[in-house]
């Protein structure tokens, strides 16, 4: 029998997770390994372009992977060919990236590995192993949610995440830069974490939130600063009916630029370290990671918020 009475816990609403269909596990690269252990593929392509956590699994596993490169368009340059056994990972790139993963989708087949990491409410292709995180998205710990036909045989744990919220409390309480550290820590935390069952508070928080309300201002946002930085912007990356962006990707040949804006308090990532490393000068992939700026558009912004981003840059 379920507890009655007694002290309450976080109050939140109960909505309708986006993904409740999909099985639910801890991290992204927790989706990759489950794809990697249930397909047994002896080798994958993946883009130079990406986050380093995405080799975690290929090297727990002892599995190939190869390079490719992308173009300005952020789509395969020189698709590889595909032997029975190997597979193809790309990155729907900021969620801007729908149309060019269905036409992937089309060409390769079920050996198309999709990464929709950055695109949470881009819709799985039936057939098409993709997976998704939350934390990129929403104000969760951890968390993602994997689209598959190919099932593992095993009992996973569920994960627990009560004590992973240090950075988001901290954050209301006292500010970003106060969480700050432990947001740091919090991804350090994840890594070689084993496969589990995504946790019930993460489920929790994920029922939550008002899906359409987010993906309406993610796009107000985006069409906001679109209108204004478009023209000076390398990057051509129209936003399609159906997308709901990450964040807007602009990307301009100015140093110092990353500096000014988080000086002014305008947090943007860097995506991503670990390409310069992987990379040369020639490559689009170092022009990218140096020169991206991955300006914020999510819900928790309006329209003042664009104009003061625009007013900086």
């Amino acid at each position: 029998m379920k507890p009655i009475g007694g002290y309450f816990s976080l109050e939140l609403p109960m909505k309708e997770e986006l993904h409740k269909n999909a099985i639910r596990l801890n991290t992204g690269r927790n989706c990759l390994e489950y794809i990697l252990r249930a397909r047994q593929y002896r080798k994958v392509y993946i883009p130079y372009y990406t986050c380093e956590v995405i080799l975690e699994p290929f090297k727990k596993l002892g599995i190939q992977y190869e390079f490719y490169h992308v173009d300005v368009h952020l789509e395969i340059k020189d698709s590889p060919l595909l032997k029975e056994d190997e597979a193809l990972l790309y990155v729907n790139y900021y969620g801007l990236k729908q149309r060019y993963v269905e036409k992937l989708a089309e060409k390769v087949g079920k050996c198309l590995i999709v990464d929709n990491t950055q695109a949470f409410y881009a819709k799985p292709i039936p057939g098409i192993d993709t997976f998704y995180t939350c934390r990129k998205f929403f104000g969760v710990p951890d968390g993602a949610y994997l689209y598959t036909d190919k099932f593992l045989d095993e009992n996973f744990a569920i994960d627990q995440s009560f004590e992973r919220m240090a950075s988001l409390t901290k954050r209301i309480d006292i500010g970003a830069e106060a969480g700050y550290e432990d947001f740091q820590r919090l991804s350090k935390s994840l890594v070689g974490q084993p496969i589990r069952q995504m946790s019930t508070l993460t489920q929790r928080l994920m029922q939550s939130i008002d899906y359409k309300k987010v993906a309406e201002q993610r796009r107000a946002n985006y069409l906001q600063l679109q209108a204004v930085l478009d023209k000076s912007n390398i990057l051509c990356l129209p936003l399609e009916s159906d997308a709901v962006p990450m964040v807007y990707p602009y990307m301009v040949p100015v140093s110092g630029l990353r500096e000014k804006l988080i000086e002014n308090k305008i947090f943007v990532a860097r995506y991503w370290p670990n390409v310069l490393e992987w990379t040369t000068k020639e490559d689009m992939e170092f022009l990218l990671a140096c020169q991206v700026q991955p300006l914020p558009i999510d819900q928790r912004y309006n329209e003042e918020d664009m104009n003061a981003i625009c007013s900086l840059i």
